[in-house]
C-alpha cells in the first residue's frame, strides 16, 4: 500500500538506470512487427522494380500506419485505422504543400512543430496508439524538407493513400480467421492479472501496485469489448462474463481461485470455444459443470440459454453500449499543457539545430516530439532512452551500411529489417526499439540516393542531444499545474461514483441494470484516479498532492465495489445480514 501521508515535497529524483531497464515482450510483439514488413514490402518492392526507388518515402508514409490500432476490435480497428490513414494524410498534405511554397527553413520548423502539437493532442485525446503521434510526426516532419512543387503534391499524396488503403487491408487480415482476436487477448490479460492480485491476496502480500495493475487490466478489457458498439455475439457475450468473473476476484480475492482464472485464461488465447462459467451465485455448479461449455470462436448461432445470474451480469453491459463517448473537444481541455510542451519544444529544438548548421532540423524535432508523456518524470524516462537508443542505433547504421549499399534491393531489405526488429524489441523497452528505429530513418534519407556514412551518423548524434535537452527543457519550463485540479476532479468523481453504487446496494428495488452501470462506473472511477495521480505525481513543480485521501479513497471504492458485487449475488454473503453487509463495506 502506498503511503497515506501527503508528501511536500516538489524536487522529484529522475531515475536512470531505471529508465533502461527491460520489461517482458508484448504477448502479441509480432503482430505489428509482421503488420509493418507486410504492409512496406510489396509498394517498396514495386517501386524497386520500376526503379522509382525515389518515391518508397510517400508510400512508406501509408504504410506505416499498419502499426496502429492491433488492440482494437476489428469492427472498431476498420475506423480506427481508417481515421489514422487520414490523418496521417493530412499532416502529409500540410507538410508538401508547405514544402512547394517556401525553403526557409524557420517557416517549415515552425509548421511541424504546430504539426506536432496537434498531432500529439489528438492522439492522447482518442487514445490512439501505440505508436500514437511519433509516427505521423516522423512523416510530416520528413516531407517538410524534401523539395516539392505544388504539381507534385497531387501524385506524392496518391502514393501514400494507396500504400495506406494497402495498410488497412493487412491490419484487418487476421479479421475472417479470428474475428474476436482482440476480445480474447483482453480478456485473457484481465483474468491472468486478477489471479496475480489474487495470489499476492491469498498470500497476505496484498500491494496497491498489483491492485491497480489488476483494474486496470480489467478496465482495458471491458473498453476493448465495448468498442465494438451494437454488435453482440455469442463469443463477446461468453467474453464479457469471464471479464465479470475477473471483477467478481478483485472484490474478493480471498474467495478466488487463480488457478480457474489461468485455465480460463489459457483457454480463452487459443480458438477453440470460450469458456462459459456457471452462474457465480451457484459456485458454478450449473449444468455446464464447473468449467462449463462455451463458444467457438465463429459460432454465432448457438442459442444463449445462461441462467438468470448470468443474463442479470451483462444488463449494465448492454445499457453502456448505449452510452455515447465523450465529444473529442472535451477531451482535449486537459492536454493543452501537453500540446503546449510539444509545439514549444519542437519548435525550439529545430530552431536550435539550425543555427548549428543541421541539414534536417526535423531530426532535433521529431526527437523532441517523441519525448513527451503524461508527466516530467516519465517525460525524463524518455529522454534517456531516446539518447541511449540512438547513439546505440547509428552504430548499428555503420555496420548495416555496406550491406544496404549493394543495390536498391539490399537497401529495402535492410529498411524491411529495422522496421521488423524495432517493432519486436520496442515492447521490452523504448531504447531498445530505438536502436533499430534509428537505422531505419537514416536508411530512409538514402533511398532517393547515397549520403557520405560519417555526415548523417554525426548529424544524427547532435540532433539527437539537441532535441533531447531542448525538448525536455521546454517540459521544464512548461508546468502542468493543473494535474493537482484534475486529482481533486478525480476524487470527487469516485466519491460521488461510491455514493450512488452504495445507495444502490442498500437499497432492496434496484435493478440489475443500475447496479451493473453504477459497479462499472465506479470501477472505471477508480482506474482513472489512479491514473490521475501517477501522472500529477510526476510533474515538476506543484502543490503537494492529497495522496492521503486518494488512498483512503480508493481503499473506500474497493470495499464500496465488493459490497455492490454481493448485492449482484455474485459472491455469496459474508453472514451478516444486508444491511450490516452495506453498511459495513461502503463506510470510507
Amino acid at each position: 500500500m502506498s503511503s497515506a501521508t501527503p508528501t511536500p515535497t516538489r524536487v522529484r529524483r529522475l531515475p536512470v538506470i531505471g529508465a533502461l531497464r527491460l520489461g517482458r515482450p508484448s504477448d502479441v510483439w509480432f503482430k505489428p512487427a509482421l503488420s509493418v514488413v507486410a504492409a512496406v514490402a510489396p509498394p517498396s518492392l514495386l517501386l524497386v522494380a520500376l526503379g522509382r526507388l525515389d518515391l518508397a518515402a510517400y508510400t512508406m508514409a501509408g504504410s506505416l500506419c499498419a502499426l496502429y490500432a492491433h488492440n482494437r476490435p476489428y469492427a472498431a480497428r476498420a475506423k480506427v485505422l481508417a481515421w489514422v490513414v487520414l490523418g496521417m494524410l493530412g499532416g502529409l498534405a500540410v507538410a508538401l504543400v508547405a514544402a512547394s511554397l517556401t525553403r526557409n527553413a524557420v517557416v517549415l520548423v515552425t509548421v511541424g512543430a504546430l504539426l506536432a502539437a496537434a498531432q500529439k493532442a489528438v492522439c492522447d485525446a482518442t487514445r490512439v496508439g501505440p505508436p500514437a503521434h511519433v509516427i505521423l510526426t516522423f512523416v510530416s516532419s520528413a516531407t517538410l524538407f524534401v523539395p516539392q512543387t505544388l504539381g507534385q503534391v497531387p501524385g506524392h499524396l496518391a502514393l501514400a493513400a494507396a500504400a495506406g488503403a494497402w495498410a488497412w487491408l493487412v491490419g484487418m487480415a487476421p479479421a475472417p480467421l479470428r474475428p474476436h482476436g482482440p476480445e480474447r487477448r483482453a480478456t485473457a490479460q484481465a483474468l491472468n492479472t486478477a489471479a496475480a492480485y489474487a495470489e499476492t491476496a491469498r498470500r497476505g502480500e496484498e500491494s496497491a501496485g498489483a491492485r491497480s495493475a489488476a483494474y486496470a487490466a480489467v478496465h482495458a478489457a471491458w473498453q476493448t469489448l465495448l468498442a465494438a458498439r451494437n454488435r453482440p455475439s455469442t463469443t463477446r457475450r461468453a467474453l464479457e462474463r469471464l471479464v465479470v468473473r475477473a471483477e467478481v476476484a478483485l472484490a474478493a480475492p480471498a474467495d478466488t481461485d487463480p488457478a480457474r482464472l489461468r485455465t480460463w485464461a489459457d483457454a480463452v488465447r487459443g480458438s477453440g470455444r470460450v469458456p462459459r462459467p456457471g452462474d457465480p451465485r451457484r459456485d458454478d455448479a450449473g449444468p455446464r459443470g464447473r468449467d462449463g461449455g462455451g463458444c467457438s470462436e465463429g459460432d454465432g448461432l448457438r442459442r444463449d440459454d445462461g441462467s438468470l445470474g448470468e443474463r442479470d451480469e451483462l444488463v449494465g453491459v448492454a445499457a453502456e453500449r448505449a452510452v455515447a463517448p465523450r465529444p473529442l473537444w472535451s477531451r482535449l481541455g486537459p492536454l493543452a499543457p501537453l500540446a503546449v510542451r510539444t509545439a514549444l519544444g519542437c519548435a525550439l529544438a529545430g530552431y536550435v539545430s539550425l543555427a548549428l548548421g543541421a541539414d534536417r532540423p526535423y531530426w532535433a524535432l521529431v526527437t523532441a516530439a517523441s519525448l513527451y508523456q503524461a508527466n516530467l518524470t516519465l517525460t525524463w524516462s524518455r529522454a534517456v532512452q531516446r539518447v541511449v537508443g540512438n547513439l546505440v542505433g547509428v552504430l548499428l547504421f555503420a555496420a548495416v551500411t555496406p550491406v544496404a549499399r549493394l543495390g536498391p534491393l539490399a537497401l529495402v531489405l535492410c529498411i524491411l529489417a529495422c522496421n521488423f526488429g524495432a517493432e519486436a524489441l520496442i515492447g521490452r523497452n523504448y531504447w531498445l526499439g530505438s536502436v533499430c528505429v534509428t537505422p531505419l530513418a537514416l536508411l530512409v534519407t538514402e533511398l532517393p540516393g547515397y549520403q557520405p556514412t560519417g555526415e548523417l551518423v554525426t548529424d544524427r548524434v547532435v540532433d539527437t542531444l539537441v532535441g533531447a535537452m531542448v525538448g525536455f527543457a521546454a517540459a521544464v519550463a512548461v508546468t502542468d499545474r493543473r494535474a493537482g485540479r484534475r486529482v481533486e476532479r478525480s476524487l470527487t468523481a469516485v466519491d460521488r461514483a461510491r455514493e450512488r453504487a452504495a445507495r444502490l446496494a442498500a437499497g432492496p428495488a434496484a435493478t440489475p441494470a443500475a447496479l451493473e452501470a453504477a459497479r462499472r462506473g465506479l470501477a472505471a472511477a477508480v482506474v482513472d484516479l489512479r491514473a490521475t495521480a501517477d501522472a500529477a505525481a510526476g510533474e515538476w513543480w506543484q502543490r503537494a498532492l492529497p495522496q492521503e485521501r486518494v488512498v483512503l479513497a480508493e481503499q473506500a471504492a474497493h470495499r464500496t465495489l465488493a459490497a455492490t458485487v454481493r448485492r449482484q449475488g455474485l459472491l455469496p454473503d459474508p453472514g451478516t445480514t444486508s444491511t450490516q453487509t452495506h453498511t459495513e463495506d461502503t463506510s470510507p
